[in-house]
């Protein structure tokens, strides 16, 4: 780390580990990068972490791999067949997340229509992808995130929720 950046960066929280505490109402900084280490851990995370470890690993990463092309592309031509619906994904490798469009209906109300149907979506911004926003004109787009635990009957009501729209 360059010389000088830390001190410039702030915890979001101190404790014992991220400061020395040097007097009743006084502390000091650590000023190296365990400032950011706390000591209370969440549990409940790293068991979270510890079992999607374990489930990755029964499937294994070349079958995640196939099976994550296997749904976005699924999902990507179910997509494409809809009337008014673009798919905005380019490039040769193409990732789990599926970006669209819906002509005539804004990025942010597809979001909440879907969600009414307990499907989650996210907006992704121009700001977030300025180059490229800007390069295509592409307005905020709707970004689904398919997982290798999601199924095919999924995806066909996914897209029926938003042929519905």
């Amino acid at each position: 780390v360059r010389s000088g950046l830390l001190e410039g960066m702030e915890p979001a929280f101190l404790d014992l580990h991220g400061a020395d505490w040097t007097g009743p109402d006084s502390y000091e900084v650590r000023p190296d990068a365990r400032r950011f280490e706390t000591w209370e851990s969440n549990y409940a995370a790293l068991y979270g972490l510890g079992t999607a470890v374990a489930y990755a690993r029964s499937w294994g990463l070349e079958a995640i791999a196939a099976r994550l092309h296997h749904l976005a592309d699924g999902l990507r031509a179910r997509l494409a067949a809809l009337d008014g619906v673009v798919v905005r994904d380019i490039g040769r490798e193409r990732s789990a997340i599926v970006t669209f469009t819906k002509d005539g209906v804004d990025a942010d109300a597809v979001k909440q229509a879907l969600a009414a149907e307990r499907i989650n979506v996210s907006v992704s911004y121009p700001p977030s992808t300025l180059l490229d926003a800007e390069a295509r004109a592409l307005p905020p787009l709707v970004r689904a995130s398919v997982h290798y635990y999601n199924t095919d009957d999924e995806l066909d009501r996914f897209v029926a929720a938003l042929a519905g729209l």
